[in-house]
């Protein structure tokens, strides 16, 4: 599903999604397409940003793009999706 129709269907809120497919630009990974689990209430998305599984990820729809900017600070430990 592309990112634009879970914008539709889950109208700004915050939304767990499965993450299909991606292409990379530069210092971006740009979520082509998705798979929504569940729309996430706003008092618990800040705990379920920090709990995703890999290859998830939690995103607000108000957003009009899905977009992960990739950090390449070596003393940071980062999960790669």
């Amino acid at each position: 599903m592309k990112w634009q129709e879970v914008r539709k269907l889950f109208p700004n809120q915050f939304v767990l999604v499965s993450i299909l497919n991606f292409h990379e630009e530069e210092d971006k990974k740009i979520i082509d397409e998705v798979a929504p689990i569940r729309s996430i209430p706003e008092e618990n998305a800040n705990k379920e940003f920090f709990n995703v599984e890999p290859g998830n990820i939690v995103y607000h729809t108000s957003n009009e793009e899905c977009i992960v900017h990739i950090r390449k600070d070596p003393l940071m430990r980062v999960r790669r999706i």
